[in-house]
């Protein structure tokens, strides 16, 4: 029998057994209790910053708890991976059949990466069944009067875009950030905003999965933006914000293994979003918007809109195994860095990318494997948050006609790219000109940020 089948016949039920919420002068706090029956139980948590003033009532707030549970429902599936139960009871809250098919397609589709790393068949009728048989305690709908943004910012390129274009154009907006870090602080300050700005939640993972883990329990990937869509959703009905505003482009919409549909960007994608915008309406009812502001763009278009605004260079940081120091960095030394400066090259000099990222990434054999992966020519691409195979070969043919009309040498990188014969400058530029005119119309954006956008495009592409 197969570890996965195993860990199934030993575990046939995880509980998720009860969550709660409390308050005190400064904070909102969240607690969960997840059980593996004999193996372990989890009791992960977060606190969230309480507004000073106009903070909905706390107590028997039923549209609270729903959103306080959902969050637990999200939490969920990164304790239940260990051992993927057949089983999952839900022994609080309140779900009808329809939400759990919900949560069941966000669970499959979200762990598609961690399936297909595990070597694990699994299909989404009956990769889990979920029971629930709890119910809700609160009775009372608390609505709050919703206006202004609220802006998850990681420190990469994309959210820095987006609240810049939002500041800019006098849209009120605060910052969202989990366990905050310094390039996201950095971002904050750069587009003009106060520190006040910015509300950090804290979110306490439970350690005894890792040791679980190393015990030879079942590890991977798991959809991490769904916990951020709905701890955003917390946060924004806590202080009274009308939307939430992701910066997810049209490129996560694109399955990281080619004929298949395993996307490691599965919770930044439009059907994810989609998905969200009517579990919002349906069940959430807090009367927050979630969307994301550059669905639809292309990571290509957010790479030249983001480059005009070169204030955020020194600042910006989206490296996953960076992001885990402090001040966070470019590691340089894996796919995301890379793609990131592959993304940026037909823009910005070579000189100024190896500042950026402390090394010259384009003339290092050992990146090559990693090119390899982002040009679509190996299994599967890189299982990071990264743009199209089509976006990063259009930008390395744009730097590479860049640097040759300078007569300057090409890096190692783009060597390979041109003998492998992926270069092609004769259709170059009509392949540039569809992506610099590309808008993607499956998106949520409300019509005021729609004209931003347009207009934001417009002036800078």
């Amino acid at each position: 029998m197969d570890k996965f089948s195993q860990l199934r016949h030993d575990n046939p039920v995880f509980i998720y057994k009860s969550y709660s919420f409390s308050q005190t002068d400064t904070e909102i706090n969240a607690s969960f209790v997840f059980e593996i029956p004999g193996v372990a139980v989890f009791t992960p948590g977060w606190s969230f910053p309480k507004p000073q003033c106009n903070c909905p009532v706390i107590d028997n707030n039923l549209t609270l708890e729903r959103l306080v549970f959902s969050l637990g429902m999200a939490e969920l599936v990164s304790y239940w991976k260990a051992v993927c139960s057949p089983e999952i009871i839900v022994e609080c809250g309140c779900l009808d059949s329809a939400q759990i098919d919900w949560w069941k397609k966000l669970y499959f589709l979200g762990l598609g990466e961690f399936f297909y790393v595990n070597g694990i068949s699994a299909h989404m009728d009956s990769f889990v069944n979920i029971t629930c048989n709890g119910a809700f305690s609160c009775t009372d709908e608390v609505a709050v009067n919703n206006h202004g943004c609220l802006v998850p910012v990681g420190g990469g390129k994309d959210s820095a875009l987006t609240l810049e274009t939002l500041v800019s154009n006098g849209v009120d907006c605060r910052c969202y950030a989990i366990n905050k870090r310094c390039s996201i602080s950095a971002t904050v300050e750069t587009a003009g905003l106060d520190e006040d700005a910015l509300i950090v939640s804290s979110r306490r993972f439970d350690r005894s999965l890792v040791e679980l883990n190393n015990k030879g329990y079942l590890n991977g990937h798991t959809p991490f933006s769904a916990i951020v869509a709905f701890s955003a959703e917390i946060t924004a009905y806590l202080h009274g914000l009308q939307y939430v505003v992701l910066s997810n482009e049209a490129s996560a919409n694109e399955s990281s293994v080619v004929g298949q549909s395993v996307n490691h960007q599965y919770s930044k994608s439009f059907e994810f979003e989609n998905d969200f915008h009517s579990y919002e309406i349906n069940y959430l009812k807090s009367g927050v918007y979630y969307f994301s502001f550059l669905r639809p763009l292309s990571e290509f278009q957010i790479a030249s809109m983001f480059v005009s605004h070169k204030k955020y260079l020194p600042v910006f940081r989206s490296c996953n195994l960076g992001s885990k120091v402090s001040p966070d960095i470019w590691c340089g030394d894996c796919s995301k860095c890379l793609f990131v400066c592959l993304i940026l090259s037909p823009f910005v000099d070579l000189e100024t990318l190896s500042s950026v990222f402390g090394k010259n990434l384009l003339d290092d054999e050992s990146m090559l494997d990693d090119f390899i992966g982002l040009l679509g020519l190996s299994e599967h691409k890189p299982f990071e948050c990264v743009g199209s195979i089509d976006e990063v070969k259009l930008s390395v043919s744009l730097a590479v006609r860049n640097l040759t009309a300078d007569n300057r040498p090409l890096p190692l990188l783009f060597r390979y790219f041109v003998d492998k014969g992926l270069y092609n400058p004769d259709s170059l530029d009509g392949i540039y000109d569809s992506y610099r005119k590309y808008y993607n119309n499956d998106n949520l954006l409300p019509c005021q940020f729609e004209a931003i956008l347009k207009n934001e495009m417009e002036r800078l592409l």
